[in-house]
């Protein structure tokens, strides 16, 4: 696919990849050269929280995750990670609420370059998006998270139910290998904007 957003049309992007990829760094890096930039992870906390769209639905289907008035996230985590069907179940739930939200950041932000972080491969924003993935060796991720304060064994659990590296690199339209230094990654996100905006 070839890159849209040229003129006064801004560039819409999806960036993924697996956990300890460095999906964050990169947001920090594409925010810094004045993109917007959508989360929709924190946008899956906000619709759990009890004033969100969501956690009448979530709260009522799965009660064992509700403590104290609030989902969570830890104990639905438990559940749903552990069993496909209600997985399915809650992305039934959540994802429509999620999408909306998505789709009114966006087009918010106008003419303006968005990035969408998307940490799972969910089809949640409609035609015109471009993606691009963040891959890394699986140590080198495993190495990340546990810096960043998570377990070893329950990340790799979470590396084992996320799509491999080929499939991230399959459904993308540009890809950057996340295993040198944060210079050669600023440079490899720069090469990207560059092309976006050409």
């Amino acid at each position: 696919m070839r890159p849209e957003g040229n003129g006064k049309e801004g560039f819409r992007l999806i960036v993924n990849g697996g956990i300890g990829s460095g999906k964050s760094t990169v947001l920090r890096m594409l925010e810094q050269r004045g993109v917007v930039v959508i989360e929709a992870d924190k946008i899956g906390h906000q619709v759990l929280e009890p004033e969100g769209e969501a956690f009448a639905a979530v709260s009522a289907r799965w009660p064992q995750a509700v403590v104290a008035g609030k989902v969570v996230r830890g104990l639905l985590a438990a559940i749903v990670f552990n069993d496909t069907e209600e997985l399915r179940s809650l992305e039934a739930i959540c994802h429509p609420f999620i999408a909306a939200e998505i789709n009114r950041r966006s087009e918010a932000a106008g003419s303006r370059d968005v990035a969408l972080e998307l940490p799972v491969d969910a089809d949640l924003v409609g035609a015109g998006w471009l993606r691009l993935a963040i891959v890394a060796p699986r140590d080198r991720r495993i190495e990340r998270a546990i810096d960043r304060g998570m377990d070893g064994a329950d990340v790799s659990r979470r590396i084992d139910a996320q799509p491999d590296r080929e499939a991230w690199i399959d459904n993308a339209d540009f890809v950057i290998d996340n295993t040198g230094s944060l210079d050669e990654l600023d440079a490899a996100v720069q090469q990207v904007v560059a092309t976006l905006r050409a």
